[in-house]
C-alpha cells in the first residue's frame, strides 16, 4: 500500500480552482486501488494536508496521469502559497478500532 500527502498553503482560491480539485477528488475515487483519504489542517501554521491512500503504486500513478491532476500541477503557483507532496509505502498498520480509518481493515508488512 501507498500514502500520497499533498500539504499546501492556502492561497487565493477561486471557484475555478474548487472545481478542479472537486474533479480531481471524485476522479481519485474511482480508480481502481483507492483506498480513502484524510484531510487535515494545521490550526497553527494554516498548512492543510491531503492524504490519499492506495492498494498500489498503479493506482497512485493513474491518479497522477490524470490531465486534471497535470493541469492543478501546472497551475498551482496562482492558487497556492507552497506546497509539498510526500509519496510513501505503507510497512505496517495498526490500531484499536475505536476511530473509522481507510486502513483500519487492511494488513502491511
Amino acid at each position: 500500500m501507498f500514502t500520497s500527502t499533498f500539504t499546501f498553503a492556502p492561497g487565493a482560491s477561486d471557484d475555478e480552482f474548487h472545481a478542479l480539485d472537486a474533479r480531481i477528488a471524485d476522479m481519485a475515487r474511482v480508480i481502481p486501488g483507492y483506498l480513502g483519504e484524510e484531510t487535515w489542517e494545521n490550526p497553527t501554521t494554516g498548512l492543510v494536508s491531503n492524504v490519499y491512500y492506495w492498494a498500489s503504486r498503479d493506482a497512485l500513478q493513474k491518479l497522477m496521469g490524470d490531465p486534471a491532476h497535470r493541469e492543478a500541477k501546472q497551475r498551482q503557483a496562482s492558487w497556492l502559497k507552497g506546497y509539498q507532496v510526500v509519496i510513501a509505502e505503507v510497512l505496517h498498520t495498526y490500531g484499536d478500532g475505536g476511530i473509522a480509518h481507510p486502513l483500519a481493515e487492511k494488513r502491511a508488512g
